[in-house]
């Protein structure tokens, strides 16, 4: 089976179909910040370490694989889906993935909804840039919401994975208008943090990994604040801290 090919002229391997044999992933970085992405938009963030400082959490040998990345769900009525068709794995219209040169672009359409999510790194700048473009396709205006998610790793990625009882007790996150802080440590042991921002004003956000997925049986594929349309706006203290925002969206056609 055929999933993707080269695009010679623009030099990007054009991905059509979600459902590869193993995760197809990208490098994106720079002079000290390094992501990894796949064609689903699994994977993880570092800046200069990538055990001593994971940015973000990720899970080698998880069932099923490639779960743990940078994800925006759409709840358009009831219908609930990705631009990268997983976690959530909703049928999707269209979808594509195509891995440039420092860049990611996947775009998915769903009900005449169409989500382009670009991923780069740019040069100089320590963080990962996502941009969001929402294109209506219908002849109606459509009213939908959208979250993003981000799971914070703690820092030492191996640590992260093992030493449980500490951890459940360190996490900590700050918030100021659009933006989630991952301060944990931060002063105490270490003299970083790291943030999520949205150049946007949000309608709700989830700090709080448990309070997002709902019942302790929830997963990625069914998160309930998004399943239900209602962020809980949760502050995480401990436990396993996120950063989640929620909007609002109208887009006319």
């Amino acid at each position: 089976m055929k999933f993707g090919y080269f695009d010679d002229a623009k030099k990007e391997y054009v991905i059509n179909s979600p459902k590869t044999p193993y995760p197809w992933i990208n490098y994106l970085g720079n002079q000290g910040f390094f992501s990894l992405i796949s064609n689903t938009a699994g994977g993880y963030c570092f800046y200069k370490d990538a055990r001593l400082r994971r940015i973000t959490r990720y899970r080698y040998n998880n069932v099923p694989i490639d779960m743990g990345g940078r994800y925006f769900y759409i709840n358009d009525n009831g219908t609930v889906w990705n631009p990268g068709w997983s976690p959530v794995k909703t049928e999707l219209d269209s979808y594509e993935c195509r891995h440039g040169m420092g860049y990611t672009v996947i775009t998915g359409k769903k009900n005449d909804l169409k989500a382009e999510v670009t991923f780069f790194v740019p040069q100089n700048y320590d963080g990962e840039v996502q941009q969001v473009v929402l294109t209506n396709e219908s002849k109606e205006t459509k009213n939908f919401s959208i979250f993003s998610i981000a799971e914070w790793c703690l820092w030492d990625a191996q640590d992260d994975c093992t030493n449980f009882q500490r951890n459940f007790s360190t996490g900590r996150v700050e918030i100021e208008d659009s933006t989630i802080y991952h301060v944990t440590e931060y002063r105490d042991r270490r003299n970083h943090y790291a943030f999520y921002t949205v150049n946007d004003t949000i309608d709700g956000y989830d700090t709080d990994r448990d309070s997002f997925l709902g019942s302790i049986y929830n997963g990625w594929n069914n998160p309930e604040t998004v399943m239900k349309d209602k962020p809980s706006n949760s502050f995480a203290d401990g436990w396993s801290p996120v950063a989640s925002h929620y909007k609002k969206v109208t887009v006319r056609c």
